[in-house]
């Protein structure tokens, strides 16, 4: 500590203070004046280049340039999966998921079944529209089955959210891999290492316990779909489905192991690092959709031309509140916070993994925004990632969309969406939801620092 304190400056402090008001900025203006993340990050970034003593020209370059580097690198991929999720749904294909996995389980496998749904609809859907989408698919089998609604409906939650926090191509994930460099290939291989055990845990696992708190738990009627799990008379087969959804992450996975285990030079791993590149992947699962899911769904090519333009507009404002979060980060590291945050945790000995988890956490329980807390703390801690191999750069994106989820409460969208649709009160959904959430950011981060301290 005393080493610490000797090295400190003036300006160090006058660096961080800027930081602090930066953020405590953003936070009022997002929680208390309702201001739109867009809005109040944009403000946030230029009370931290001022107050840190940046020329005023300078601030707003470096706010441009981080707003056109990070849409650069991760704006056509949201808007890509934005467009395979919207082929997914409108083709009938997340019906064709739903009824062929439900459709062949019973009993004390729904709840594993729900999980499974939920990961494999949430891949290339944003949480928001996975939400909508499968609420009421949730609503309708505990109605059929007679299982209690948390009983399967906290699986389904737990799938859409982990997929939503670490694995790309999922906004939040994806700006923090931009703004920390890291591979997103190697970044989707992890998660899902990580990701898989704890939707398992606070997920089939958690939900039990989750429907013996809240036992009474009754949606409103008006909610519950009256219909059997059908939907159009055409839709894609279940292999022409999972087929789309999976091209792009094989071909991501593909390309990570082919960095791993081929030689630079090597003519397939040439190939790989290609067609393994998330903007060619996602660019290849759109394409391959647009035939696999669109023929059989009987969808012409003015259909599918509308439906990948109408994708675009629900997606807009995550693009710019992420491109908004790439502006503070680049005033961050323009100012020179980064390099202060850097010594003091090379100094203090301080986990990259750890803090990244805790400035996440710390913006997330302020913000009650998954995705501000994410670009947030990616900035934050960004120049950390310089120092860290590929593996460890990758787990501390991990680590930062983790710390994003920590407890949803009441100034959380999703805790309103989820109270409504499942009939709770504010308490339940704190004992049920909130809950859940706090047990994926607390299992991940258990497992992030082992694999950390591995790898």
């Amino acid at each position: 500590m005393s080493t610490l304190a000797a090295g400190w400056t003036g300006h160090d402090t006058r660096l961080i203070g800027a930081t602090v008001l930066a953020i405590a900025v953003i936070v009022v203006l997002i929680s208390r004046v309702k201001l739109h993340p867009l809005l109040a990050l944009t403000l946030g970034s230029g009370v931290l280049g001022l107050v840190a003593g940046m020329p005023v020209d300078q601030v707003l370059k470096s706010f441009e340039n981080g707003v056109g580097t990070t849409i650069a690198s991760v704006g056509v991929l949201i808007a890509f999966g934005a467009m395979l999720g919207k082929l997914l749904a409108d083709s009938g294909g997340a019906d064709r998921i739903v009824d062929t996995v439900l459709g062949r389980v019973r009993g004390r496998g729904l709840p594993w079944a729900m999980a499974l749904v939920a990961v494999l609809i949430g891949l290339p859907m944003f949480f928001e529209i996975g939400l909508v989408m499968l609420i009421p698919v949730v609503l309708l089998v505990a109605k059929r089955s007679g299982k209690p609604v948390l009983l399967l409906g906290v699986p389904a939650l737990a799938g859409l959210s982990v997929l939503h926090g670490l694995i790309p191509p999922h906004p939040g994930p994806l700006a923090a891999a931009g703004a920390l460099n890291a591979n997103v290939g190697l970044t989707l291989a992890l998660g899902l290492l990580v990701g898989l055990p704890t939707v398992v845990v606070a997920g089939p696992l958690f939900g039990r316990l989750a429907a013996k708190l809240v036992p009474g738990a009754a949606p409103p009627e008006r909610l519950v779909p009256d219909s059997e799990l059908t939907g159009a008379e055409h839709r894609p087969s279940f292999a022409a489905t999972l087929s789309t959804v999976l091209l792009p992450v094989v071909l991501m996975l593909a390309k990570a192991l082919a960095d791993i285990l081929a030689d630079q030079g090597n003519g397939v791993r040439r190939v790989l690092d290609f067609v393994g590149d998330p903007l060619v992947a996602l660019l290849l699962a759109v394409l391959a959709g647009m035939v696999l899911l669109g023929r059989p769904a009987r969808l012409n090519r003015a259909r599918l031309t509308a439906i990948v333009g109408e994708s675009l507009g629900p997606i807009a404002g995550i693009m710019l509140i992420v491109a908004a979060g790439g502006g503070f980060k680049q005033t961050l590291v323009d100012a020179g916070v980064g390099g202060v945050i850097t010594s003091l945790a090379t100094g203090a000995h301080f986990s990259p993994l750890l803090l990244g988890w805790l400035v996440a956490v710390a913006i997330r329980l302020a913000t009650g925004s998954a995705t501000v807390a994410t670009v947030s703390a990616a900035g934050i801690v960004a120049p950390l990632a310089a120092t860290l191999d590929p593996a460890h750069n990758a787990l501390l994106v991990l680590a930062v969309g983790a710390g994003s989820l920590f407890f949803s409460h009441v100034n959380d969208a999703g805790f309103w969406l989820v109270k409504e649709y499942f009939g709770l009160s504010v308490g339940q959904t704190l004992k049920t939801w909130s809950a859940m959430e706090t047990i994926i950011s607390v299992v991940a981060i258990a497992l992030i620092l082992p694999l950390g301290a591995l790898l």
